[in-house]
């Protein structure tokens, strides 16, 4: 499957009162390289193996598999990703009949909040809330990839820039 999204900053939490549903999620990788990203995300109480793909040029567009796994291996097969696992509350919120999904971090992230539309096609034309900042569609370093593998300085220079 081909997923196309894009991806902003939030630049205020207004998006909160909108927000119709909360979701707790835990991720790692069990692998990552330039061109592949394999993650585990525990969503509340369902787990997922996740294959992520190249990004096209533009970032939009990558391929993904992602399949439904049980709780109990996801719960394991989470104990064997790399270091650094990320933990986010995901708000979905409803706006001129279009899906974002914020992600407010927490843990060794807490600071970053992030938006994601994901999209029919990639000229779909999206319209943007208020509380939506800078697009960073594309910029590899808001990858939840490279975001688990930040030390704790370089995820301070990324929220005090955000």
């Amino acid at each position: 499957m081909i997923e196309k999204e894009r991806k902003f900053k939030v630049k205020s939490k207004k998006f909160i009162s909108f927000s119709h549903k909360v979701i707790n999620i835990k991720q790692g990788y069990l692998s990552k390289g330039n061109n592949l990203a394999i993650r585990i995300r525990i969503s509340d109480k369902n787990a997922y193996l996740c294959i992520k793909g190249p990004t096209s040029k533009n970032g939009i567009s990558r391929f993904e598999f992602e399949k439904k796994i049980s709780l109990i291996e996801g719960s394991k097969l989470l104990k064997l990703c790399l270091p650094r696992i990320i933990f986010k509350k995901r708000y979905l919120i409803e706006y001129k009949k279009q899906l974002f999904e914020v992600d407010v971090f927490e843990g060794f992230l807490k600071g970053l909040v992030l938006a994601e539309i994901e999209l029919n096609s990639e000229s779909q034309k999206v319209y943007l809330p208020e509380w939506v900042g800078e697009e960073v569609t594309g910029v590899k370093s808001f990858y939840n990839s490279q975001l688990s593998k930040l030390t704790d300085s370089e995820v301070n220079d990324l929220i005090s820039v955000y």
